[in-house]
C-alpha cells in the first residue's frame, strides 16, 4: 500500500486553462483575456498586488456547484473575480505545490475567501454559496505566459 506522501503528491492529469480575466480597477468589471503575461505582481492589467494573493484560481468545476446552490445553472466565471479558471484537476490538492501555468510557475498558497460582493452579485445566499468554492490564492514562483487551453500541472 503507497505511503500517504505518495498518495498526495500524485495527480491523474494536467488541468487546463478555461478563463482568464483581469479587474482593473475596484468594482470594474473584468476584462476576459485569451492570454495574459504572469509578473511578479500578479496578472498584467490585474489591480491583484505581489505575494501569497498574486493571481488568484478556480475551478471549472465549481462554477456549477456553486450555481446549483442558488438553483440556477453555472456561475459565470467573471462574477467570481478570479484570475484563473481552471478545469480537470484539483486545485485543493495543490495547496503549498508549485504549479506551471503556461510558462509561469505559481505557488499555490491560501484559499481565497469569498467577498461581500457575492451577494450583490449572486442574490441572497451568495456568499454562502461560494464558501469552499470559491477557489484559491498563489504567489508567482517564475513570470510567464498564459493562454486559453493551456496545461496547469504540478512541478515535479
Amino acid at each position: 500500500m503507497p505511503e500517504l506522501a505518495q498518495l498526495v503528491s500524485g495527480w491523474a492529469k494536467a488541468g487546463r486553462i478555461e478563463w482568464i480575466g483581469v479587474r482593473p480597477g475596484r468594482r470594474l468589471d473584468m476584462i476576459a483575456l485569451g492570454q495574459a503575461m504572469i509578473r511578479e505582481d500578479g496578472v498584467e492589467g490585474d489591480r491583484g498586488r505581489s505575494g501569497e494573493r498574486a493571481v488568484t484560481l478556480v475551478q471549472h468545476e465549481h462554477l456549477a456547484a456553486i450555481g446549483s446552490y442558488l438553483g440556477q445553472g453555472p456561475v459565470a466565471p467573471d462574477v467570481l473575480r478570479r484570475n484563473l479558471v481552471v478545469s480537470g484537476i484539483n486545485l485543493g490538492a495543490l495547496k503549498g505545490r508549485e504549479v506551471q501555468v503556461g510558462t509561469a510557475i505559481l505557488r499555490i498558497t491560501v484559499i481565497c475567501a469569498p467577498c461581500s460582493r457575492m451577494e450583490e452579485a449572486l442574490g441572497n445566499g451568495g456568499y454562502s454559496a461560494v464558501r469552499g468554492h470559491g477557489g484559491w490564492c498563489a504567489e508567482v514562483v517564475r513570470s510567464g505566459a498564459v493562454g486559453l487551453g493551456d496545461a496547469v500541472q504540478p512541478v515535479d
